[in-house]
């Protein structure tokens, strides 16, 4: 499903959303991609959908900690809850897209979530809320996890 993420992300970014679940569901099966597989990424789609003002509010007032409940530390991985708590004291999101960004790793049922994936996750919620993402938020979250290595 990941990779059907990346191909709405960098097919459909420019535009600034995705098309609606039936023609989306034939694009992505003309590029090659698995119904199941198709079938699975449009439903995450839909419940990323509704994560919408109605939903949430605006912003969660609190000056305490985040901790993590047990089904969290489970699907989670260590790396990508550490990310996830840096990106919103850095301010690179709000508590309200933390937890959102929360339910919908969750809701994929992985055990130990990668922190790759995870900021896949985080892209698609934060393209989902916003029409103007930050350049260097978008490469931060796009950049391979060994590239530093690299230099």
């Amino acid at each position: 499903m990941f990779e059907i993420l990346m191909y709405l992300f960098e097919s459909y970014f420019d535009v600034g959303s995705y098309p609606e679940p039936d023609k989306l569901s034939r694009k992505l099966s003309a590029a090659g991609f698995e119904d199941e597989e198709i079938s699975d990424a449009l439903t995450w789609l839909t419940a990323l959908r509704q994560q919408n003002p109605e939903n949430y509010p605006d912003s969660l007032e609190h000056a305490g900690l985040r901790h993590f409940a047990g089904l969290e530390l489970q699907r989670i991985g260590y790396e990508a809850r550490q990310f996830l708590l840096f990106a919103e004291q850095q301010h690179m999101i709000s508590a309200v897209e933390r937890e959102m960004i929360i339910d919908r790793a969750i809701a994929l049922q992985y055990e130990n979530l990668a922190l790759d994936k995870l900021k896949l996750i985080m892209l698609m919620v934060l393209w989902n809320r916003h029409q103007d993402l930050d350049p260097l938020l978008i490469e931060e979250l796009l950049t391979p996890l060994n590239s530093a290595q690299l230099h």
